[in-house]
């Protein structure tokens, strides 16, 4: 479940029905799904993707999402840092960011430029939507570890744009 924290408040959210609501109010997304399918180390992108395949659908049709797939970072992920250190700047995107947790944890800082900046942990049945345009950036926790269903408009529209140029 995820934890929401204001940071300029230093008030935090742990209950889902006060996260959904103020997240909301921002213009974020935000769900639990029931887990329907028990993941392993073994489970593969298509079996993941098939056991989750009618809240893919019913996502799809609501958000105009063509194509998903699973992201699967762990500590031993070829050239990790470098990954995260892109991931760290603030950006936005063509298209909604979508996420639904299956393992693991990850924090969005989400800047909606009308409220403060909040932090958002996702973990296990977490489903976050990032709108388009939304400013945001995006870390792994402790564990180093998550693996999400992502679905895409469009996967060319997908790319950051950073608000801050680095030379």
């Amino acid at each position: 479940m995820a934890t929401l924290n204001i940071l300029e408040e230093h008030r935090k959210l742990t209950d889902s029905a006060e996260i959904k609501a103020y997240l909301y109010n921002i213009g974020i997304t935000y769900e639990q799904w029931q887990l329907s399918y028990l993941v392993t180390k073994d489970s593969t992108s298509d079996e993941i993707l098939n056991a989750y395949a009618s809240k893919i659908e019913a996502t799809k049709q609501a958000g105009g999402y063509i194509t998903a797939d699973v992201i699967d970072i762990d500590a031993d992920t070829p050239n990790l840092d470098a990954m995260l250190a892109k991931f760290r700047r603030e950006h936005w995107h063509d298209e909604d960011e979508v996420r639904f947790i299956i393992e693991g944890h990850g924090v969005f800082y989400i800047n909606p430029q009308t409220s403060p900046v909040v932090s958002v942990e996702v973990a296990t049945g977490d489903l976050l939507v990032v709108p388009k345009g939304t400013l945001h950036w995006f870390d792994l926790c402790s564990d180093r570890r998550i693996r999400a269903i992502r679905l895409f408009q469009d996967s060319s529209g997908w790319m950051p744009h950073y608000t801050v140029c680095i030379a």
